[in-house]
């Protein structure tokens, strides 16, 4: 695959429809409609849309697009951000013409008619950027909004640069995109601030998180917990990296029970995690996946295996 042939498959196509992952982050968001924001300043006469179910924790980034079904018919679709098909949010991204995928986690799944895979890219933010200077002489313009929405999905997926996937390349095009306009101070404070109740949340996870000789670490926030602190199932994926700082800790993870299933949200300092978690209905990046356990019993055997990876690190 080469970047010229996805910006000129853009470019033979009226109408754009990008999706991304369920449950989008900032890179989900910040690549899904910091893409359609460069399409859109650099062809205007295009029918651009972004569809997906909304994050009103995340709408101060952008919001969907609602289209209908016939709009797919002839247009190109991509999905930003999203490893394999089932994580794809909304399903009709099948009912294009055809579809490209624009991704830097692991390989699971070879769908797409053009496939950009980078697991070296820190986000699929950074591979849109990456995007957007490969074709500036080919027509690709930058605009202030989507400039605002790469660097943001940037940010989120990095850890505000912390993170082991953060590179030279990473610290140059956060670099670029500082320099147009849009409030950074605006920005960090809509993407790190918190409700009081998730902040107590935080102090039970830390009164509470049970750590093994090993170096696993593991907390259960069943639906009794999530209630009295008044927090959705999807709270808690917002502090995971609370854990982060503790002396002694080489991985974790958070079991969040949502309806008839538990979700749980693994991070690493080291052990490569995805595997264990492709084991249990998931999958991600080395240091940072999830899954899903279908009961406390089977989470009892997540722990475990979580260990024994902690031990044989």
């Amino acid at each position: 695959m080469s970047k010229t042939e996805i910006i000129e498959t853009i470019k033979q196509y009226d109408t754009i429809i990008i999706h991304r992952h369920v449950r989008p982050d900032p890179d989900a968001l910040g690549s899904q409609v910091g893409l359609k924001e460069i399409i859109n300043a650099s062809f205007p006469n295009k029918s651009v849309y972004v569809v997906g179910e909304e994050e009103k924790s995340l709408t101060f980034l952008a919001k969907m697009d609602v289209i209908k079904d016939e709009q797919y018919k002839q247009a190109l679709v991509i999905v930003c951000d999203t490893a394999n098909s089932p994580r794809i949010d909304d399903d009709r991204y099948n009912l294009g013409e055809k579809l490209i995928k624009i991704d830097h986690h692991p390989v699971v799944d070879e769908y797409g008619d053009i496939r950009w895979e980078n697991t070296d890219a820190s986000s699929a933010s950074e591979m849109i950027y990456e995007l957007y200077e490969h074709g500036k002489d080919l027509g690709l313009k930058m605009s202030d909004d989507a400039a605002r929405l790469l660097y943001g999905g940037i940010v989120g997926d990095t850890g505000r640069f912390m993170f082991p996937s953060t590179t030279k390349k990473t610290f140059q095009y956060a670099a670029e995109l500082v320099t147009y306009h849009f409030d950074r101070t605006e920005l960090y404070q809509n993407l790190y601030m918190e409700k009081d109740s998730l902040s107590r949340l935080k102090g039970y996870i830390l009164q509470n998180f049970e750590l093994t000789p090993a170096g696993s670490s593991t907390i259960k926030l069943p639906k009794e917990i999530l209630e009295k602190f008044n927090v959705s199932p999807r709270d808690p994926g917002k502090i995971i990296n609370v854990l982060s700082d503790v002396e002694g800790i080489k991985a974790w993870a958070f079991f969040v029970e949502e309806g008839d299933t538990i979700r749980v949200s693994i991070r690493s300092k080291g052990p490569v995690i995805n595997q264990l978690a492709a084991k249990y209905n998931g999958g991600g990046h080395p240091l940072a996946s999830g899954a899903q356990a279908e009961s406390w019993q089977e989470v009892e055997t997540i722990i475990a295996d979580l260990d024994a990876l902690c031990k044989e690190d």
